[in-house]
């Protein structure tokens, strides 16, 4: 690995912020202070700490930060089972990205467990 770049779990985390910030096009505008802003907030912070904590100095620090990318993946994924239940969007929009969510989450556990081996 040259960069936190060459993982697979960060660059799958960048797709799911990417279909984060298009799925929010479609809310209403008045949601862009609220759960707009909520959900692309979390879905930036779950690449963003897979980057920063493998910029750390310490396998402990790293997987720590896994952790919190691992928060921010289930913050995001309670957003967007809201934003379905308020009616914000309609399922066909938000479920492919929540099957991302899930997606991301297998690789952040499968990468913290080998970091903690």
């Amino acid at each position: 690995m040259q960069s936190y770049r060459d993982l697979k779990v960060w660059q799958e985390g960048m797709n799911l912020a990417e279909s984060c910030y298009k799925a929010t096009k479609a809310f209403p505008k008045e949601e862009t202070y609220g759960m707009i802003s909520q959900i692309r907030r979390a879905a930036a912070s779950i690449p963003a700490n897979i980057a920063e904590g493998y910029g750390r100095r310490t396998r402990g620090e790293y997987t720590q930060f896994l952790y919190i990318a691992q928060g921010s993946l289930k913050e995001l994924e309670t957003h967007l089972l809201l934003s379905i239940r308020v009616e914000l969007a309609p399922s066909h929009i938000i479920t492919p990205v929540f099957h991302q969510c899930e997606s991301v989450s297998k690789l952040l556990l499968f990468l913290i467990r080998s970091l903690e081996k």
